[in-house]
């Protein structure tokens, strides 16, 4: 029967998108292709071989509950070109066409997402602003409270602060802990310090990859479900593959219903559920945050 090459969906070039496109329901589902060790099929161990994986760190793998997210997971975060296209390619070295054909409208719904998303932090800056006395422009480039709205002096932060609404009380509890304090450090909060009437897409990307040294991402249940949550971690995650810079910091702040993102399971959390360590919580992260 004849298939599509892994890299020829709908016209994408896969091998430009990174792995990271790929959200948890696909992730969800390759392992469910490939967790089961069967006779009459290649399993996630083929797949680790052609990553590159040897014997001892396959039989590391195997003790995991969900070998294949985890090696995704490390896949992505130790090679710089992981891509959508490489592991399609894989796959079908592999010959798990049935994953391919199973699987294409999904794969390619979240490139296209992604693709989209990337392409909108090329878009200027919304235009004119209503009630201005002056427009918006690329050298009127004021984007936040405190920046000069000629853009001569950029505001730069610390970090950026990826957050849902529903996580704001910890949020606010975060700028007392760590601006209002001997740490002094200085939070990009996107509700306190965006000025409104701009694109959303392109000044959040302009915030973490340009004037924000960091980010954090509070992680819960509700950011799961957040669009955009999920294009800042991705993008900052695209700055820094396998989070080689230290520039994305998870924190978990209460206790999840959901599993935890696996895009972000490579990369040191900093928990703040954990009675035993909660006592260090804000010192650890401001030194993670102080840290160049």
């Amino acid at each position: 029967m004849a298939h599509t090459s892994g890299t020829e969906l709908s016209g994408l070039d896969m091998n430009a998108i990174p792995l990271v496109a790929l959200n948890f329901n696909v992730r969800n589902k390759l392992s469910m292709y490939l967790n089961p060790r069967t006779m009459v099929a290649s399993d996630w161990t083929r797949l680790a071989e052609e990553m590159g994986y040897g014997y001892l760190e396959i039989k590391n793998f195997e003790a995991s509950g969900n070998p294949t997210g985890k090696i995704l997971e490390d896949w992505q975060g130790k090679c710089f070109r992981a891509t959508v296209g490489g592991l399609l390619e894989m796959l079908e070295r592999i010959e798990r066409h049935d994953i391919l054909t199973d699987l294409k409208p999904n794969i390619e719904d979240d490139c296209k997402k992604y693709l989209e998303k990337k392409n909108q932090y090329n878009l200027p800056l919304q235009d004119p602003v209503v009630g201005s006395s002056f427009p918006r422009s690329q050298e009127m480039a004021g984007i936040t409270t405190r920046d000069d709205p000629l853009g001569h002096t950029p505001e730069l932060f610390d970090a950026f602060i990826c957050y849902c609404q529903n996580d704001i009380g910890f949020v606010q509890e975060m700028i007392r802990q760590l601006e209002q304090t001997d740490f002094k450090l200085k939070l990009c909060v996107f509700d306190r310090d965006v000025l409104p009437g701009t694109c959303v897409w392109s000044i959040t990307s302009e915030l973490i990859e340009k004037r924000c040294r960091k980010m954090v991402v509070v992680v819960s249940d509700d950011y799961l479900a957040s669009n955009e949550c999920d294009f800042q971690t991705k993008f900052a995650l695209g700055l820094c593959p396998g989070a080689r810079e230290k520039r994305l910091i998870p924190v978990k702040y209460k206790a999840m219903k959901k599993e935890f993102p696996s895009i972000l399971r490579f990369i040191t959390v900093c928990d703040y559920t954990n009675p035993c360590t909660q006592g260090w919580f804000w010192n650890r992260l401001a030194r993670a945050l102080s840290n160049m």
